[in-house]
């Protein structure tokens, strides 16, 4: 483990509604959470694989992905993952993070069913060399399961249907499912998602790897950055010493205060997607038992000219997390010098990374003043092992938190709620003597409810 590591957290300004004794106070609780995780004696304790890194992908494993992702890269120009949910949010984060303008395009697609965006993301590539790597743990989910059958269709018609088996890769269950079954009996080379490992927990497994290696990430420093924060999240009970516990405990202490928003807030458009995983992430895990923080995210200094508004003084329900990179580590781009027309000439020469730290810091005290806490974390950098370090942290600390708020961090239950109703909607096989009774709460609309023009 490296003597300095990749993360700060800065609780300053959660001060005065949270101060570091209150959390300090919190110890004994915080070690029974982390224990419970742990020691796996809490609900949901068999889904957890994902907690050391170093023994959920080995070294072999790591080196067969690199294998396929080489192969896939030969024999393809772009790359479609198929998946939804865990299955796709936490390649995407990494992908859009830390992958190169040279390295080959990585598309997604059966994250929804829009037809229009299916349509044209076939349009895109179809003059292309497609290779698909599809992610589902049954094979039956709609969203990739349809999304699927297109894109096999397109690859089948490029390269015939002896050589599409070489371009698709399936991720799934390593002995039973829809997906499984058509992988063996096609031929498709396979890569497992283990039975103790959730979606939203996956990134960092066989689910993630690929198409991080696809786009040209080192998969190794990624994995390295995990195992150093599962040692130094395991090393220390002092919440004050140890920013895993300290940042679970802040966010329940808060909302135990009536808080219940939390944003995730950066200023580098590259972790748009890390904070939509972290969406996921937090929102699957906690949102049960209506309770939770609610997990939202805002894109900065953008939704500073939009959400900005509400967020300085709307209702005072939000606690806010920044995810910033030290101004040292960014692109040298000095603003160059000018007529001053545009009232910028105090600004000339300055690099444009210094700006948008200055930016963070005026952001975080003004909030603050306005009425929201907010802590920040801090990486020194923006790579493959300093986001592996964050993305474990924060499962980590999402895993601690679930157990502090009393809920499974591990279930998502109301996820099948709409799925069930889709299925009977739909007329699924199984679902029928559910469809009638759908069809006609449907099409039943209370008089009054619908307002047209005229």
């Amino acid at each position: 483990m490296p003597d300095t590591l990749p993360l700060t957290l800065d609780a300053a300004h959660l001060a005065p509604d949270l101060v570091p004794d209150q959390v300090a106070a919190w110890q004994d609780r915080l070690v029974w959470a982390h224990d419970t995780l742990t020691g796996g004696t809490g609900a949901g304790a068999d889904f957890r694989g994902w907690l050391d890194p170093a023994a959920m992908v080995t070294d072999a494993q790591i080196a067969e992905i690199e294998a396929i992702a080489s192969d896939l890269r030969e024999k393809s120009d772009t790359l479609v993952v198929v998946g939804i949910g865990g299955s796709y949010l936490g390649a995407r984060a990494v992908i859009e993070a830390l992958a190169a303008p040279e390295a080959k395009a990585v598309h997604f697609a059966g994250n929804s069913l829009s037809a229009h965006y299916h349509s044209r993301l076939l349009e895109t590539i179809k003059s292309q060399r497609v290779a698909v790597n599809v992610v589902s743990k049954s094979g039956t989910t709609t969203e990739p399961a349809v999304a699927f059958r297109l894109l096999r269709a397109l690859v089948e018609q490029q390269a015939g249907k002896a050589a599409a088996k070489d371009r698709i890769v399936a991720t799934t269950d390593e002995k039973k499912g829809a997906l499984r079954k058509v992988a063996g009996e096609v031929g498709y080379r396979t890569l497992p998602i283990a039975d103790d490992i959730g979606g939203r927990y996956s990134v960092l497994s066989p689910v993630g790897l690929l198409p991080i290696a696809y786009a040209g990430i080192d998969i190794r420093a990624l994995r390295q950055g995990a195992i150093d924060c599962a040692q130094a999240a395991g090393a220390e009970a002092d919440p004050l010493r140890n920013p895993v516990l300290f940042y679970a405990a802040a966010r329940n202490l808060l909302y135990n205060q009536g808080y219940s928003i939390e944003v995730f807030a950066s200023f580098e458009p590259r972790l748009h997607y890390l904070a939509e995983w972290w969406k996921q992430l937090f929102g699957e895990s906690e949102g049960k038992d209506q309770s939770a923080l609610f997990p939202a995210a805002v894109d900065l200094t953008t939704d500073l000219h939009s959400m900005g508004q509400y967020l300085q003084q709307g209702r005072r329900q939000i606690i806010e997390t920044f995810v910033i990179l030290e101004a040292a580590s960014e692109p040298s781009l000095p603003i160059p010098p000018g007529d001053d027309a545009d009232e910028l000439g105090y600004l000339a020469g300055r690099p444009l990374a210094e700006i948008n730290h200055a930016a963070y810091e005026a952001t975080a005290l003004a909030h603050r003043d306005g009425g929201v806490p907010n802590q920040t974390l801090t990486l020194p950098r923006l790579d493959a092992h300093s986001l592996g370090f964050l993305l474990y942290f924060f499962e980590r600390a999402c895993g601690v938190s679930g157990y502090l708020l009393g809920v499974n961090p591990f279930d998502q239950p109301g996820v099948e709620a709409y799925k069930k109703n889709m299925f009977a909607l739909l007329a699924k096989p199984g679902h029928e003597s559910e469809t009638a009774r759908l069809r006609e709460a449907v099409g039943k609309t209370p008089q009054g409810s619908v307002i047209t023009f005229g």
